[in-house]
């Protein structure tokens, strides 16, 4: 029972007026009023960091009425973060986005990752607010690379040396391609997702490697060629 002071005991009622309900947010190609967590639907994503701001998360739910029915967690920079990544998985799956808010996910990224997720659902800022019907379980696999990678970079450079790349989104960087004055005009690389996949499909490592050795930008015009992790 609700309990009221003094002050508002002794009040005189006054009526409300306009009773319009909450404002109608874009969900899978309709128009919600949302009064209750199994109103929302949506795919999205949120990104987060822990508090050191050593590593962070992406984090892709799909949502239908108020549950999420697929998780997709990527990690970045720390090793812990992976493992968390892979218990916060178990996790997810089945649980409203409350109760996935108020749950503890392992890792302080991947907290932060659900908070901010929950939010873009939350107000309609979704990848399928204007999609009919969304998105079907398993769309946020599209997000990955051949293989089912994530998409990632890594590129290292000192004042002293110069630049490193070292992954790009086709993949494990194998050799950089420089001109005469020394500047990158290209790269070879490996296409790790796809080479694993040839692996798994009876293709022999030898031959899966040699298949997927590709090369980006001027590499072929290069006058010199560097190991980017040696030399």
């Amino acid at each position: 029972m609700l309990q009221y002071s003094h002050e508002v005991e002794n009040m005189c009622s006054v009526a409300k007026g306009p009773k319009h309900g909450p404002a109608p947010i874009p969900e899978e190609g309709r128009w919600v009023k949302s009064y209750q967590i199994s109103d929302i639907s949506g795919l999205s994503h949120g990104v987060g960091w822990c508090a050191p701001q050593q590593g962070a998360c992406k984090l892709t739910l799909n949502v239908k009425e108020g549950i999420i029915e697929e998780a997709l967690v990527e990690t970045l920079g720390c090793t812990g973060m992976t493992h968390s990544a892979a218990m916060a998985a178990e996790i997810l799956q089945g649980k409203t986005i409350l109760e996935a808010l108020n749950t503890d996910l392992v890792c302080d990224a991947i907290n932060v990752a659900m908070r901010e997720i929950f939010k873009q659902l939350a107000y309609g800022r979704t990848q399928t607010a204007f999609s009919e019907g969304g998105l079907p379980i398993g769309a946020s696999l599209e997000d990955l690379g051949k293989g089912l990678r994530s998409q990632t970079g890594t590129i290292f450079a000192t004042n002293a040396k110069g630049v490193r790349y070292l992954e790009m989104a086709e993949g494990y960087i194998l050799s950089l391609g420089l001109d005469s004055d020394s500047e990158v005009i290209g790269y070879q690389f490996v296409h790790l997702g796809k080479m694993m996949e040839e692996i798994g499909n009876g293709v022999s490592p030898a031959d899966a490697y040699e298949k997927n050795i590709k090369t980006y930008g001027r590499y072929a015009d290069a006058v010199k060629y560097i190991n980017p992790r040696k030399e």
